[in-house]
This record gives structure tokens, C-alpha cells and sequence, in this order.
């Protein structure tokens, strides 16, 4: 075995209910190097590190450490390893200050009693060498994000054993400056024999600091280079990967006849610490249009749908509806407008569990069915019925629980019950995340028949071979601002992959010699 090779995992499998995260991967991370890791959402990039750090367990496979066969069953055994993992959502506790979220977990003692005198010299110490003087006694909620961020930097930091350090986005919310320290330290941990496994969406800075890349895609292992070896090209080809895409429906119809049914002017939402996560994103939307949103996590792709669905009041800008000038205040006031939302988390969001399947279809719409206070379950029923069928839902019995049917039919129920309001604008955020190919297929069928219909609907997605093959039109977020528009012919993945890096300070494609 490679001497450099300080953890050497083979053949790993992760099986959750209905889909497979990792499909026999294997990975080894080099001894004082930094490891970088890259792959689209959903390539299962933090599922591999979750193994590593002993937040979850594989379902088969083996990992070896120094030659050993090690096995993880919780972070502490992890650590106790020499492996640390700073998230990408920040898990601090903001109810308590800094010096207590940096040591939780491995708290020095006097006595029986904490020894607060040396956490707060020890927390000192690590945040002047990250170059963030904090008051040590702060409360971490007071923060702002990226000075956050740099506590949970410092919680790993002040490990004495440390061996490999997993970050998971690190620089998501940092400045420039911030992440020029960062790169110094990891230059640091490096020197000193420390691995550093690094996960990262922006090109430009794994060509600035990685030493090697593997590739991940669809939870199997792609490919690895050296960092020397290769270009930004080279990485977004292996990401992206040929084969497999989706029959693009090609619906040659003249837009510009078409009239407009919403226009957003120079949608600006506010960060809560300063910055955007919106910043004067303008578009429009015709009628019987697909419309694409496509961005990387953080884009602000979400937050565009919660401004226009009424759950982000503090927006500003203009929302037109069919050329009138609306003002967005709340949820029920947008679904009278002809707006329904399909959320991303389907099922936190969009069913409700203990409902049977025919009630969570109709639960947005039991206005329609309601006389004098009283529900008509005939004309409910109905209604119900010709939803199921009209969007394929595979269901022996619409009395039977939802749980009872699988991710995909559960998704078309959420469609079904957002198509029944009649909405004239349907908002679809990642309409296939969690399902399986073939009942892809039935929902991007579903989309074009509504679209057919004359329904406007908006698609977000992060999977790039779903928005070629379903959009009539596709803009790029990235950071918060609109960085490409791309119609029918000039939607391809590789233009859609390099406009959603550009928010991200500027492109370099090959490394310095250093």
C-alpha cells in the first residue's frame, strides 16, 4: 500500500430507502496533501464524507487507516481517529458564546470544575492565528455568517491529534481576504503531515489550492487527477459526463408572440449580516413557457420562489402579474393569484403524513368544494379522481395512507395537489429530487402536458440534464445575481456549468507553477 495514504476506503456502498447515495466508491486521501473532492449535487460527495467523519455508516465496504481496518460508529470515534469535519450548515449553538461553542465536546477540566481561564486563552490563540480577533465571550449568534463560519473552523483547529480534516464548503459564506487566510492555514495543517479533504463548488480555487481531484458522479467514482495535470474544462467534463440525459422536448413555438404573464423587476433580498441573497435578479415568463432556474447551492434559486409565493415580505422590486403591478405580502393572497408552489422537501413540506393520499391532494384547494362552511366530498371526490388520473399516479386506493406510496407518485401527489388550485403560474423547486428515472420521465411529462395546457410553469433544478431536456429557457443564478439566459438551441450543460461559477470572483483555469 502507499505509504502517503493515510485513509484508504474501498468499495463503499450507502443505501437509503429508494435510492442509492454511493455505488461501490473508493477513495484515498493523501498525507499532507489537500484531497479535493468534486461532483454535481447529489454526486454524493457529503454523503462519502459523513462515512468518513462517523456521522453515518456504510452499508457495505471497508475503510483502513495506517493499514488497519477501522469502522466509525459515531464522531467521537471518529475523532478520537484524527479526523475532524467542518460543515457546510453551520452546526453551533448560537444561545452561547465562543469559547463555549469551540470547546464543546472536548471541554478542559480543573478538578471537577471547567476550566474557562484556559478556553478562553486557547480560543484567543486560534482565532489571532486565523487572523479573526472575536471577544471570546460573544454571543456566537451575534455573529455575522462568516465570522461563524470561522468558529467552526476554530472548533477543528484546536485539535491536538488532528490526522484529516474534512471541510464541506468552507469558503461558502467567506470573503476573499477570509479565504486567502484559509488557504495559508490549510498551506499550514498541510506542512505539518495533516490531510485535508476539501469539498468545493468554485473551480478556480481547487486549481489554487488542491493537490489532487477524484471525481464523483451519480454516487460512483468518476475519476482522479493531479491538480498540475489538468484544467477547469477537463473537471467540468468529468462532472458532467456524457451518456445519459433526458428526450428534450423541442417545442418550436415563437416566444416573442406569446404574451408575458409575470415580469420580476430587480428582485433584491437582504442577507441578514450584510450582502444578498438576491441582487437585482430581473426576468419574465410567458404564457405556456418552461422556464429553467439553474445555480449552484446558495445561488439564490429558492429564495426567488419564496419572495414570489409571499414568504419573504422584506423583498423589494417589482412583481408584474399579466402587466399589473402586485404587491407580494402573504401566502393565500399569492394562491388567489394564481400562483402554486411544489416545495423542494416534499415531505416536510408538501403532504401532510397522517392524511390519506385523496386528502393531501385536495387539501390546497377545499375552497372550490365548500358550500355555507360544508365540504361537498361528491365534488371533492371527483376532483380527486381526475387529478390521479390525469397525472398517472399509480394507487390502488386514494384511502391509503400517503406514506404508503413511493417518492415518485408521493411527488406527483404534491404536483396534483398544487394543479388542482387552477393556478395560471406553477413554481416547481427540484420537482424530481429523491425519485427514480422512470418517474423523472412521468414528471417531465406531466410539465410539458400542463405546459401544452397553457400553463406557465417555473422548473429549479440542479441536476443539468433535467433543465436541458425540460426548459424552454434557463437562467443562470450564481451568488445571488443572474449571471446567463439561455434560450431553446444555446441550452447546453457545458455554457450552464461555467455561467454558474461566474458569480464566484473570476475564472483562472490552469494552476500557478508554485
Amino acid at each position: 500500500m502507499n505509504q502517503n495514504v493515510v485513509l484508504n476506503v474501498e468499495n463503499i456502498d450507502k443505501i437509503y430507502p429508494g435510492t442509492k447515495a454511493l455505488d461501490q466508491v473508493s477513495y484515498q486521501v493523501e498525507k499532507g496533501k489537500v484531497n479535493v473532492l468534486i461532483g454535481e449535487n447529489g454526486a454524493g460527495k457529503s454523503t462519502l464524507m459523513k462515512i468518513i467523519a462517523g456521522i453515518e455508516q456504510p452499508s457495505s465496504g471497508k475503510m483502513f487507516m495506517d493499514g488497519k481496518e477501522v469502522f466509525f460508529k459515531d464522531t467521537t470515534e471518529a475523532r478520537e481517529h484524527g479526523i475532524g469535519i467542518i460543515h457546510q450548515e453551520l452546526s453551533l449553538f448560537p444561545n452561547l458564546n465562543v469559547y463555549q461553542n469551540i470547546f464543546m465536546g472536548r471541554e478542559c477540566t480543573q478538578g471537577a470544575k471547567l476550566n474557562n481561564k484556559k478556553h478562553v486563552e486557547l480560543t484567543d490563540k486560534v482565532l489571532a492565528k486565523l487572523e479573526h480577533p472575536i471577544d471570546a465571550e460573544t454571543l456566537v449568534g451575534d455573529l455575522r455568517v462568516g465570522q461563524q463560519q470561522m468558529i467552526e473552523i476554530a472548533r477543528n483547529f484546536i485539535q491536538d491529534d488532528l490526522k484529516i480534516l474534512i471541510m464541506d464548503e468552507p469558503t461558502s459564506s467567506l470573503s476573499q481576504q477570509e479565504v486567502e487566510v484559509l488557504f495559508r492555514l490549510m498551506r499550514e495543517f498541510t506542512q505539518h503531515g495533516i490531510s485535508i479533504v476539501y469539498i468545493s463548488h468554485r473551480l478556480e480555487e481547487i486549481m489554487k489550492i488542491g493537490d489532487n481531484v477524484t471525481i464523483l458522479r451519480d454516487g460512483k467514482y468518476v475519476a482522479r487527477a493531479e491538480v498540475s495535470d489538468i484544467d477547469v474544462p477537463w473537471i467540468v467534463q468529468q462532472m458532467v459526463g456524457e451518456g445519459k440525459s433526458y428526450p428534450k422536448k423541442n417545442r418550436n413555438v415563437n416566444w416573442k408572440e406569446k404574451e408575458t404573464v409575470l415580469e420580476v423587476k430587480d428582485l433584491t433580498l437582504p442577507k441578514s449580516g450584510g450582502g444578498y441573497l438576491l441582487d437585482h435578479v430581473s426576468f419574465h415568463l410567458k404564457k405556456g413557457e418552461v422556464l429553467g432556474i439553474y445555480g449552484l447551492m446558495g445561488a439564490g434559486r429558492t429564495e426567488v420562489f419564496e419572495c414570489l409565493m409571499g414568504l419573504r415580505p422584506e423583498h423589494t422590486g417589482e412583481v408584474l402579474l399579466n402587466g399589473q403591478p402586485v404587491e407580494v405580502k402573504n401566502i393565500s393572497e399569492q394562491i388567489d393569484r394564481g400562483f402554486a408552489l411544489i416545495p423542494e422537501d416534499r415531505q416536510r413540506e408538501g403532504l401532510v403524513q397522517t392524511l390519506n393520499i385523496g386528502k393531501n391532494i385536495s387539501l390546497s384547494s377545499l375552497k372550490k368544494y365548500c358550500r355555507f362552511g360544508f365540504l361537498n366530498g361528491k365534488k371533492e371526490n371527483a376532483s380527486i379522481d381526475k387529478q390521479i388520473k390525469d397525472i398517472m399516479i399509480k394507487v390502488a386506493d386514494k384511502k391509503l395512507p400517503i406514506l404508503s406510496l413511493s417518492g415518485g407518485n408521493q411527488q406527483k401527489v404534491v404536483i396534483g395537489k398544487g394543479i388542482l388550485t387552477n393556478p395560471e403560474i406553477l413554481l416547481l423547486d427540484e420537482p424530481s429530487r429523491g425519485i427514480d428515472i422512470g418517474a423523472k420521465t412521468e414528471v417531465f411529462d406531466i410539465i410539458h402536458q400542463y405546459a401544452e395546457r397553457g400553463l406557465s410553469l417555473i422548473v429549479i433544478s440542479s441536476e443539468l440534464k433535467e433543465i436541458v431536456a425540460i426548459a424552454d429557457r434557463v437562467i443562470v443564478l450564481s451568488n445571488g445575481i443572474n449571471t446567463g439566459e439561455f434560450e431553446q438551441d444555446e441550452i447546453s450543460e457545458d455554457v450552464l456549468v461555467l455561467s454558474s461559477y461566474k458569480g464566484h470572483h473570476g475564472h483562472e483555469t490552469k494552476k500557478e507553477n508554485s
